[in-house]
């Protein structure tokens, strides 16, 4: 069995494109998905698989959520095993981290054919993207001088919009399913 990560983009926030998770499990279950465990409402699941073809698991559940739902729910697969990998590199070790800061690891669909020069610090240098790896971007917002839009902002700019983020206790708490 593979453990994956399911991280779905744009459900359940500012009240749109309301999903409930019991849904989300009950569509995963159906095709097939074993132990599966969502975390918070923002869309992550956790599930075992017997399916290897990680690409084409996406597009069998991202058909599955269009059909239920009647929107497209984009949606990227990280084997868990990544994840457990991130949280014990601890990407954000020698970050000083106060009220201000947030620390937060985006997901790409497809791997980046962008080369940036790290760290990549926005014009205003309130957002900060301290590494790559694989199809993982871990960044640092300062709320000090910006807020979180402006930090989403800079990544589709640079990565497209097939791109999903979630706040590094978000990952933690997935790390730990």
């Amino acid at each position: 069995m593979l453990k994956l990560v399911a991280f779905l983009r744009g459900i359940n926030v500012g009240g749109h494109h309301k999903v409930p998770m019991a849904e989300l499990k009950t569509i995963l279950t159906h095709l097939g998905c074993e132990n599966v465990t969502t975390i918070l409402n923002s869309g992550n699941i956790v599930f075992e698989t017997t399916k290897k073809d990680i690409a084409g698991l996406e597009r069998i559940i991202e058909s599955a959520f269009t059909e239920n739902f009647g929107f497209l729910i984009p949606v990227i697969l990280i084997p868990h095993k990544q994840i457990n990998e991130l949280v014990n590199d601890d990407p954000f070790a020698s970050i000083d981290v106060h009220k201000n800061i947030r620390l937060y690891i985006s997901f790409l669909k497809e791997p980046s054919t962008i080369k940036l020069t790290l760290p990549y610090i926005s014009k205003d240098n309130s957002f900060k993207i301290i590494g790559t790896k694989n199809h993982i971007i871990i960044s640092v917002l300062d709320i000090t001088t910006s807020n979180t839009p402006k930090g989403m902002e800079d990544l589709e700019k640079l990565f497209g919009k097939n791109i999903t983020t979630r706040n590094w206790n978000t990952i933690q708490k997935i790390n730990n399913c």
